[in-house]
């Protein structure tokens, strides 16, 4: 479903990606980890091309997401993209936001895109919530809503970034039931995240990266068996002990 090879990226005269390689099957999930800055966001930003990549391939169910050619508001359709502040339209009500793409992007009709709106909602356990404005609703059911919203597109595939990282402790699980569920349906999905807990439970596979390099990229049992390079373990030692 997603083909990364040998993808490297610059910042000006700064490496932020160094030939990095992997691949993401249909219906696998695959946590990045990794310090702050070293490229992991950045990674899974060139998947759909919110990122530019100056060297490498990466595809995208056998599209090639650096390619002239290529369509990206169509790819970002097959590519659900989850960040970490949300990103919601405040002027709108939470149904709207959901509404807004489908209707502008996907050409839905208002009775089409409404009723997909709802399915979600309650999917995501906000059906009562759909009148409501962004302001009114907690942080993590923002992110339920933002989760809502890409789903709308009918995805291929799912990419987060830090998808709970701003939000409140006691907001995490809520989010991460959320995504829970969409992997057991069998969803492709990326996650950037340090939520150890939800790796060890979800991922099929754990890649480490740092300094613009993956360094592990294992099954998550293996990952978490030990053995691991010096980098991660550093890595790892400092977050499963905080």
């Amino acid at each position: 479903m997603i083909d990364i090879n040998q993808v490297s990226k610059w910042y000006g005269d700064y490496q932020v990606l160094k030939k990095c390689s992997t691949r993401v099957d249909k219906g696998e999930v695959v946590v990045i980890c990794g310090p702050s800055g070293s490229g992991k966001s950045t990674l899974i930003k060139c998947v759909n091309a919110l990122e530019p990549y100056q060297e490498g391939v990466i595809k995208v169910d056998e599209i090639e997401v650096g390619h002239p050619n290529t369509d990206l508001p169509d790819l970002r359709t097959r590519v659900g993209m989850v960040f970490q502040n949300f990103e919601l339209f405040p002027h709108l009500s939470i149904e709207q936001n959901i509404m807004l793409a489908q209707r502008d992007v996907l050409g839905r009709s208002a009775e089409l895109s409404g009723k997909k709106a709802k399915q979600l909602l309650d999917r995501v356990g906000l059906a009562d919530q759909a009148a409501k404005y962004p302001s009114q609703l907690s942080g993590g059911q923002q992110q339920r809503v933002a989760i809502a919203r890409a789903l709308a597109m009918d995805p291929k595939a799912m990419l987060f970034d830090e998808p709970t990282s701003a939000l409140d402790p006691e907001m995490i699980s809520e989010v991460l039931d959320v995504m829970t569920g969409l992997a057991r349906d069998g969803m492709t999905m990326m996650v950037v995240t340090h939520e150890m807990g939800f790796a060890r439970k979800v991922a099929n596979r754990v890649i480490f990266i740092d300094r613009g390099e993956i360094v592990e990229d294992c099954p998550t049992d293996t990952f978490f068996a030990g053995n691991r390079n010096p980098r991660t373990e550093s890595f790892l030692s400092k977050i499963l002990n905080h």
